[in-house]
């Protein structure tokens, strides 16, 4: 099965360039088949972070053992707390 391509013009500058063409030797490709790598590699990378960010969560998540009720109050607590906050630093009314 072909694989289908766009042709693409992208504007880079020198030092870009210079580096594209380094991985492209050093990789025995094309500079599109470098660029093609790279940028996968980069989109794995973000993958990767966001299931990082979020297994981080979890684990932050199970360690406090919250349940939804805990959490509603937990909110619920927060809640009061910014509004009294609030209301504290507001400006005096004028006379």
């Amino acid at each position: 099965m072909a694989t289908v391509t766009v042709k693409s013009t992208y504007s880079l500058d020198v030092e870009t360039v210079r580096q594209l063409e380094n991985l492209a030797k050093r990789w025995n490709t094309s500079k599109s088949g470098a660029l093609r790598r790279a940028i996968r590699s980069a989109a794995n990378q973000v993958r990767s972070d966001h299931h990082e960010a979020l297994d981080a969560l979890d684990r932050l998540q199970s360690l406090l053992a919250l349940d939804r009720e805990s959490a509603r109050a937990w909110a619920n607590e927060v809640r009061q707390e910014r509004r009294a906050a609030a209301e504290r630093s507001a400006p005096w009314p004028s006379e």
